[in-house]
C-alpha cells in the first residue's frame, strides 16, 4: 500500500485536486452555483450586445440566477440563445420574457419580465423570448441629434459671453457695484446706529408722551368742568348791552347821541375852539393887555 503512494502518485493527485479546485473556483467567480441544483432555461435574443456568461439575472430587482452560456443558433432564423440557470424555487409564468438592460456604468444584466398567469408555468428547459430594454443609455442615444444641434448655439453663446466679459463697460459696472456695496455697508452701519439710538431714546419719548397725554386728559377734565351754558349766557348779555348802547348812540337821546347827530352843536363847538385859539394867540402877542404886574405896586397908565 505504501508503495502505491509514491512520489509520482502524490504529485498526480495534487495536480488533479488543484484542477478541480480551479474549475469550481472559476465557476464560483462567474456567479454560477457549484453545489446547488439550479434549473436551466433558454432565452432567445436577436442581439446580445454586451451580454456575457456570468451576467446576473434579476426578477423584480432581485437576483434569481446567472447566465451560464451563450450559443448561436445556426437555424435560418439566426437567433442567439442564452442559457440561464435559475434558482430551483423560481417559477416562470407562461408569457414571461427577458430583457437585456445596462446602467450608466455599463454593467449588463438580464431582467425577467414576469406575466400575470398564476397557473401555467414555463417548463424547465423551455425557451422564452428576449429583447433589449430601452433604458437610460438608449434614451441618451436618442438625445444625441438634439444635443448636436444645440452645440453650435452653445458655441455662439460662449463667444458672445466672452465678448461681454471683455467689454470695459462691464468692468466699470462691476467697479460701481463695489462702490454701491461699500455705500450699502455704510448705510447698514448707520441704520444699526439709528436703531440703537431709537432703542435708547424711545422709552424716554414714550414717558414724555405719557405726560403729555396726562396733561391733555387734565385739560379735557377742566374744560368739561367749565359751565359753558353760563358763559354763553354772559356773552349774550354783553352783546345785548353793546347793541343797546349802539342804538342809543344812533338815536337823538342822550348827550353822546346829540353830539354825534346835531350838526349845529358841532359848528358851535368848532367856532368856540376857533375863538379860544385866537385868544391864546393874542395873549401870547400882548400879554400886558391881560396881566398887570408891578414890583412896587404901581399901576400902569
Amino acid at each position: 500500500m505504501m508503495k502505491f503512494f509514491t512520489k509520482e502518485v502524490k504529485i498526480a493527485l495534487t495536480t488533479i485536486a488543484g484542477i478541480v479546485v480551479l474549475f469550481y473556483g472559476l465557476q464560483f467567480l462567474k456567479g454560477l452555483s457549484i453545489f446547488s441544483s439550479d434549473e436551466a432555461y433558454y432565452v432567445a435574443f436577436d442581439d446580445v450586445s454586451g451580454l456575457s456568461p456570468s451576467s446576473p439575472v434579476y426578477a423584480n430587482g432581485y437576483k434569481v440566477g446567472v447566465v451560464r452560456d451563450i450559443v448561436y443558433d445556426y437555424h435560418p432564423q439566426g437567433k442567439i440563445v442564452a442559457v440561464v440557470n435559475l434558482d430551483k424555487q423560481m417559477r416562470l409564468p407562461r408569457g414571461s420574457h427577458a430583457e437585456i438592460a445596462s446602467d450608466l456604468l455599463g454593467n449588463i444584466k438580464v431582467n425577467l419580465i414576469l406575466s400575470d398567469d398564476p397557473i401555467n408555468m414555463v417548463a424547465k428547459g423551455d425557451t422564452i423570448p428576449g429583447g433589449t430594454q430601452s433604458g437610460v443609455m438608449s434614451k441618451v442615444g436618442d438625445m444625441l441629434p438634439a444635443i448636436e444641434a444645440i452645440v453650435p448655439k452653445l458655441d455662439s453663446i460662449m463667444s458672445n459671453l466672452n465678448q461681454l466679459l471683455a467689454d470695459p463697460a462691464l468692468r466699470n459696472i462691476l467697479h460701481h457695484v463695489e462702490g454701491m456695496t461699500g455705500n450699502l455697508e455704510s448705510t447698514s452701519r448707520d441704520l444699526k446706529s439709528l436703531s440703537a439710538s431709537l432703542n435708547r431714546d424711545v422709552p424716554g419719548l414714550l414717558n414724555k408722551a405719557d405726560g403729555v397725554l396726562d396733561n391733555t386728559q387734565q385739560l379735557t377734565a377742566n374744560l368739561s368742568a367749565v359751565d359753558i351754558a353760563a358763559m354763553v349766557a354772559k356773552v349774550n348779555q354783553t352783546l345785548a348791552n353793546v347793541e343797546q348802547m349802539t342804538n342809543k348812540l344812533n338815536s337823538n337821546e342822550g348827550t353822546l347821541g346829540l353830539l354825534m347827530r346835531d350838526a349845529t352843536l358841532y359848528e358851535r363847538l368848532n367856532a368856540t375852539v376857533a375863538d379860544a385859539d385866537s385868544l391864546l394867540i393874542d395873549l401870547k402877542a400882548h400879554p400886558k393887555r391881560y396881566v398887570h404886574f408891578s414890583v412896587f405896586g404901581k399901576k400902569d397908565k
